[in-house]
C-alpha cells in the first residue's frame, strides 16, 4: 500500500489531484474488498465451529478474560480518533498536528499488538495453541489464531505506513492541498479497525 501512495505523490501525469486522489481511492477498495473476502472466510469457519462446540468456547473465553481484549479493541478505536484527527490538522496546514496525531496511532497499534501477544501467551498456556495436537481446545486454537493474528499482521502493516506517513511529513512532503497519502491510509486503518469489531463480536462476544 505504501507503494501505491509513493506512486500517487510522484505521478506527473495530466489528471487534476483530485482525479488522482478519487482514483486511488477506487484502486483502495478494491484491495480492501479482496480483504473482506478473505476476514468472511476466517470468520464463518470460527463461527461454525462455534455453534457446534459451544462448551469450549465458553471455557476458552473464561480462560483469555473479556476485559484485557476490551480494553486492546477500545485502544484500535482510539487510534483510528487519532487518524481522523491528523488529517483534519493536515487540512488546516498544521503538518506538525499530523505528525503527532499519527505517531499516536502507530503507538496504540504497537500496543494492541503487544497485548495481543499477551494473550496469546495466555491461551498458549492454557493449551489453546495453533496447530492441531489433539483436542477440542487444539480444534478452536486452529480456527481463533488464523483471523486474528491475520488481523495482527495488518495493523503491524498499518504500523509501518504510519511511519511512512511519519517520515514523509517530516520531509514536506503533504501539506493542505496535498493530502491524498494520508487520506488512503485512513481508509486501510478505519478498515482494520472495523474488521476487529466484527472480530471482537463473533470471536469474543458470541
Amino acid at each position: 500500500m505504501a507503494a501505491i501512495e509513493q506512486h500517487v505523490e510522484h505521478e506527473h501525469g495530466h489528471a487534476s489531484p483530485q482525479a488522482r486522489l478519487e482514483n486511488l481511492k477506487f484502486a483502495t477498495w478494491l484491495y480492501l474488498a479482496s480483504e473482506v473476502i478473505i476476514f468472511t472466510v476466517l470468520i464463518a469457519t470460527y463461527v461454525v465451529f462455534s455453534l457446534n462446540n459451544r462448551d469450549v468456547v465458553h471455557e476458552v473465553h473464561e480462560k483469555a478474560g473479556i476485559m484485557l481484549v476490551a480494553f486492546n479493541t477500545f485502544l484500535l478505536l482510539a487510534s483510528s480518533w487519532a487518524m481522523v484527527m491528523g488529517l483534519r490538522q493536515l487540512k488546516l496546514g498544521n503538518r506538525q498536528g499530523l505528525i503527532s496525531w499519527i505517531s499516536l496511532t502507530a503507538l496504540l497499534g504497537v500496543i494492541f499488538v503487544s497485548l495481543q501477544y499477551v494473550e496469546y501467551r495466555t491461551l498458549s498456556d492454557a493449551g489453546v495453541v495453533l496447530f492441531y495436537s489433539g483436542g477440542a481446545l487444539s480444534e478452536f486454537g486452529m480456527r481463533f489464531y488464523a483471523p486474528t493474528a491475520f488481523h495482527g499482521a495488518h495493523v503491524i502493516v498499518g504500523v509501518l505506513w504510519a511511519l511512512f506517513i511519519i517520515w514523509n511529513a517530516r520531509r514536506g512532503n503533504y501539506s493542505a492541498t496535498n493530502y491524498a497519502g494520508v487520506e488512503i491510509f485512513g481508509l486501510y486503518w478505519h478498515f482494520v479497525d472495523v474488521v476487529w469489531i466484527f472480530l471482537f463480536t463473533f470471536i469474543y462476544l458470541i
